[in-house]
C-alpha cells in the first residue's frame, strides 16, 4: 500500500517559470523516502498555459 503527496509549484504571471525550484523540492521529498511519479499541470491560464505545477510523490506506507 502506498500513500501519496501532492506538491503545488506556482507559475510567475508573466514568464510562466516556477517560483520555486522544483529539483530542490524533488530532493527534498526524495531524502524523506518519496518518488516523484509525476509532474502535472492541471490549472489553465490564458492562452492554454498552466498556472501551476503539481508534484505527485508517492513512498510505501508504514
Amino acid at each position: 500500500m502506498y500513500e501519496h503527496k501532492f506538491v503545488k509549484v506556482n507559475l510567475s504571471g508573466f514568464k510562466h517559470t516556477p517560483e520555486q525550484d522544483y529539483h530542490s523540492v524533488v530532493y527534498e521529498h526524495e531524502k524523506e523516502g518519496w518518488e516523484l511519479v509525476q509532474i502535472f499541470a492541471p490549472g489553465i491560464k490564458s492562452y492554454g498555459m498552466p498556472s501551476f505545477y503539481e508534484l505527485i510523490f508517492k513512498r510505501k506506507k508504514n
